[in-house]
């Protein structure tokens, strides 16, 4: 539900790109907790089975972004409410990528509590309106900052690549970008000879391409397939069941996948909220395909999500707090390996159709600006503001070979094949015509502003 694409919309034309150096990071704690690995279709610490128990954690919500991990007085507040519900992860949606969150991540750490991690922010982001000029060496370079600003934690989990851009069936035209900024940030870790934090997409609740997502994202050759997928789902509203709901079905459709597969938000607040589906989503009827989920939301944002309602430096639990607390307590983690798929492998890429435009697995190249931040970094970020990423040119010219994503070639090797171009093409759209002019008019006068 909460997605951050739209806010950007109108963002700058101009951006000055840092020049790439080898990052001199700030030293980061060194947290305790045992880095979380895949194997097949599961997420394990060590050699036990993992599975989320979480929240999605932004106060202030896309209004009134705060940084929830750069204040430490607020995250020591909000841990306390964390180890109350018995969690054991957390998902930001926006962070400031130039502070320093090694105390609070310590914290999270010393309360067994791991980090699910969006890289994008309102202002560098995919537009799903048009997502080719908006996929750009601007907008990598701050990716790959947030990335080395939390690569080095223990306790960074995961990384989304992107929420919610696709939204309808129209939309979907904006797969393959979503899919080149996931093989982009896979190679950018290797590349860097960074740990290979688990990468994915966070998709939006839409039954009529949500397995035609999951499968795309799980397709083609290995250097572009996701490492798990992960997706919104509203349709379980108390009072329901596990058939009622259709979460039978969903289990029955992705039995099979190769990824690890979780709930990125759940919690549907049409009716009173009792999170009955906790104790599906953890029992055997689900952990073969699922890996647990997260609960949106942490704080009371006036949408009637919220567990909590902050007020000043005070968050003071709602209903809906006791009611999650309950539930999972009376649901204890699953013990064993819950019948995971351990071989896990890819799947077939979905075929064109009325609910899935794309034709084919090719993806664009990584724009020729970004090649050079896999070997020599992206240099500093730009935090929570910035002049916007989404129409400040340098976009990919050319689309992929398979395997190219890979660390050893350190680049994504273009072909301007007109089959491959037209696989990839929506409608058309002239903005970028429009986009390009501004951007030739605003040159004088951008280089006498910098």
């Amino acid at each position: 539900m909460k997605t951050f694409t739209a806010m950007a919309a109108f963002a700058a034309a101009v951006l000055a790109t840092p020049t790439p150096t080898t990052p001199d990071l700030v030293p980061r704690a060194s947290t305790s907790l045992v880095p979380i690995t895949v194997k097949g279709n599961a997420f394990f610490q060590g050699d036990k089975r993992f599975y989320m128990r979480g929240v999605d954690w932004q106060p202030g919500g896309s209004s009134d972004l705060v940084d929830p991990i750069a204040d430490t007085a607020l995250c020591t507040r909000d841990i306390a409410n964390f180890k109350a519900l018995g969690l054991n992860t957390v998902r930001i949606y926006t962070v400031d990528n130039t502070a320093n969150h090694d105390a609070c991540m310590e914290l999270l750490a010393a309360a067994g509590i791991y980090l699910v991690l969006d890289v994008n922010t309102p202002l560098y982001s995919l537009n799903r309106a048009t997502p080719a000029p908006s996929y750009n060496g601007a907008y990598l370079q701050n990716v790959f900052s947030t990335m080395d600003a939390f690569v080095g934690y223990s306790n960074t989990l995961a990384f989304f690549s992107g929420n919610e851009v696709i939204n309808d069936d129209l939309t979907t035209n904006c797969a393959p970008y979503v899919k080149a900024v996931t093989r982009d940030m896979r190679s950018y870790l290797a590349s860097r000879k960074y740990r290979q934090v688990p990468v994915g997409y966070s998709a939006a609740d839409v039954d009529s391409n949500r397995l035609e997502m999951a499968q795309y994202m799980n397709c083609g050759s290995d250097d572009e397939r996701s490492d798990f997928f992960a997706f919104n789902d509203y349709s379980w509203c108390d009072p329901s069941s596990f058939t009622t709901s259709g979460w039978d079905q969903k289990v029955k459709n992705f039995t099979g996948y190769g990824l690890p597969l979780f709930l990125s938000e759940y919690g549907c607040n049409t009716n009173k909220r009792q999170f009955n589906e906790v104790a599906s989503l953890y029992s055997t009827d689900m952990t073969a395909v699922y890996s647990g989920g997260l609960v949106y939301e942490y704080s009371e944002e006036g949408s009637k999500y919220g567990l909590v309602k902050v007020t000043g430096t005070k968050a003071a639990p709602l209903p809906d707090f006791t009611a999650l607390q309950s539930a999972l307590k009376k649901t204890p983690a699953p013990t064993g390996d819950g019948g995971y798929n351990s071989t896990g492998g890819a799947s077939t890429c979905p075929k064109k159709s009325a609910n899935w435009v794309v034709e084919g697995d090719s993806l664009p190249a990584i724009p020729s600006g970004a090649v050079k931040f896999l070997t020599e970094g992206p240099g500093k970020g730009v935090g929570l503001k910035g002049l916007g990423s989404q129409t400040a040119g340098g976009e990919s010219t050319g689309f992929a070979d398979a395997g190219s994503g890979t660390a050893a070639g350190g680049s994504a090797a273009a072909s301007t094949s007109k089959s491959a171009a037209s696989s990839l093409q929506g409608p058309m759209n002239l903005q970028p015509v429009m986009v390009s002019g501004v951007m030739l008019a605003f040159t004088f006068m951008g280089a006498l502003l910098l």
